[in-house]
């Protein structure tokens, strides 16, 4: 049986097994894009720190204030990194930490804890593109992909992401409409026939 996480005042239930599937996916993309920000701000560990913290909880720990404070130091380290980029790929290594306290709150900003570290990291692949939009979406079917059932279950409780007119803003959007746009769609006849 699954261990379930104490929520009084939440609006549903989250498994620690679905806050783990949760926190995997955005370390996976936490990890792609990290090279960016170490090799702007060499001498900074605290973004590497926040994913080796949301690791250990992945792989079994229990969560503790180890990935709140890792969490907030990279995005402190987000805040004085030099370009877009590496600002974008700190921030998706505190989101990384941050996953694990995923609040079960049928809120819309709630999705940004699941799909923004994607959505950052088509950002960062556009932008060291020289600005192509063709990378960005080719990044944003790469995150479709990695995206278990459990992970879409997940997004699927909360309302779609809405608001934000930046670029990550509207590539999170593009991103969450498509995995709930997935899950909603028919599966197809096997046998590739119709009724007769």
């Amino acid at each position: 049986m699954a261990q379930r996480t104490h929520k009084a005042s939440g609006d549903f239930e989250l498994t620690m097994d679905e806050l783990r599937v949760v926190t995997r996916y955005v370390v996976r993309h936490a990890e792609d894009v990290l090279p960016v920000f170490e090799r702007a701000v060499p001498r900074d560990p605290r973004p590497r720190l926040a994913i080796e913290a949301a690791l250990a909880f992945v792989e079994g720990a229990r969560r503790t204030a180890a990935q709140r404070v890792a969490s907030l130091d990279a995005h402190r380290a987000a805040a004085a990194a030099p370009t877009e980029a590496a600002r974008l790929a700190a921030r998706c290594a505190g989101d990384a930490a941050s996953a694990a306290y995923l609040h079960p709150l049928a809120r819309a900003t709630q999705v940004g804890h699941l799909l923004r570290a994607c959505a950052s990291v088509a950002r960062i692949g556009e932008l060291e593109a020289g600005g192509d939009p063709e990378v960005a979406e080719a990044l944003l079917e790469r995150a479709r992909q990695r995206a278990t059932p459990v992970l879409v279950d997940v997004l699927r409780r909360y309302p779609p992401a809405e608001g934000g007119s930046s670029r990550v803003a509207r590539l999170m959007r593009t991103l969450d409409h498509s995995l709930r746009e997935a899950a909603d769609a028919p599966s197809e006849d096997p046998g590739g026939g119709g009724a007769s």
